[in-house]
């Protein structure tokens, strides 16, 4: 399967999140301009490498374009993050709300489609879960919130969200280098 074969996207894309989350975290004073920038870098990166792996999914998958819809997502909230590094907290907020409960809500149904094809799709599902909740989070802070409470629970999400898809990736590579059916019996 597909999926398994490229294993390394899920753990490249845990450890791209799991370095963003580092980053957010290192100063809770971070400026809102810098968090922009490292938003957006990381939406960018993240969106490209979905969008490859909806893609490359194509041939044998037939939920591919969920994929593809959630790399666009975020290519797009990459974008928006670079066209106006000014944003205020006020609108980084919603940017990074919606793009989490938009991939939250991607992802769990990605977990539900897989659940008979894989097995421990319970990562990705919960990934998804966490998104939405982050998403939740951040929408019901006050426009006034801070800078470094933006980083904060960003910065622990992006941690849990790249172990889990990072544990998922190494999770692929075993079915795959062992030569284990990535199918459920049925």
């Amino acid at each position: 399967m597909e999926i398994t074969r490229n294993w390394w996207m899920f753990a490249l894309r845990g450890t791209l999140a799991v370095l963003f989350g580092i980053i957010a975290l290192f100063d809770p004073r971070i400026s809102l301009v810098f968090l922009v920038t490292v938003f957006g870098v990381y939406a960018l990166l993240d969106g490209i490498l979905a969008v490859y792996m909806g893609v490359r999914a194509r041939p044998t998958a037939d939920r591919w374009w969920g994929m593809v819809i959630l790399g666009v997502v975020g290519i797009l909230a990459g974008i928006i993050a670079f066209a106006n590094p000014g944003l205020t907290l006020f609108a980084l907020l919603y940017v990074i709300a919606f793009w989490a409960i938009f991939t939250g809500v991607l992802e769990i149904a990605a977990a539900i489609d897989l659940r008979k094809t894989i097995r421990n799709e319970w990562l990705l599902g919960l990934d998804g879960a966490l998104s939405v909740l982050l998403g939740v989070i951040l929408l019901a802070l006050p426009p006034v919130t801070r800078a470094y409470a933006v980083a904060l629970w960003v910065g622990l999400y992006a941690i849990v969200y790249g172990v889990g898809q990072i544990a998922l990736g190494f999770r692929f590579r075993d079915m795959s280098r062992h030569g284990r059916p990535s199918f459920r019996p049925a």
